[in-house]
């Protein structure tokens, strides 16, 4: 993705991109620093990320479920902001209700990079 001064995204349609019935990721900026995506987990999916080397911050959009964090855990929902440090151990469980996610990561991770070019990590 290239950089720009400034860019503009509608929520509602980052939302409508990852709707449905299986969990999805996608992401929709990428700079140097930074990244943005949009993460959905449906209702009883599991959540099967790793642990990360990035900080990562989650704006919970809509739904209802856990967040795992290291040996802490809590409900998370609508307008939520969430802190995950890099390399901690987290998933959301529990999920209720489809739940819907804005995540920033800093900087941009590189396993985003390697899904992109065929990878797998």
């Amino acid at each position: 993705m290239s950089e720009h001064a400034w860019q503009v995204f509608n929520l509602e349609d980052l939302q409508k991109n990852v709707e449905g019935k299986e969990p999805r990721f996608m992401e929709f900026l990428r700079t140097s620093q930074m990244s943005c995506a949009m993460y959905h987990l449906p209702a009883g999916a599991l959540d099967m990320q790793a642990p990360h080397l990035e900080d990562e911050i989650y704006i919970v959009i809509g739904g209802l479920a856990r967040l795992r964090m290291g040996d802490g855990e809590r409900e998370v929902r609508p307008g939520m902001v969430l802190f995950v440090s890099a390399t901690t151990e987290h998933s959301f469980f529990d999920i209720e209700k489809d739940l819907t996610l804005l995540a920033i990561f800093g900087p941009a991770p590189l396993f985003l990079e390697a899904m992109r070019e065929g990878s797998t990590c």
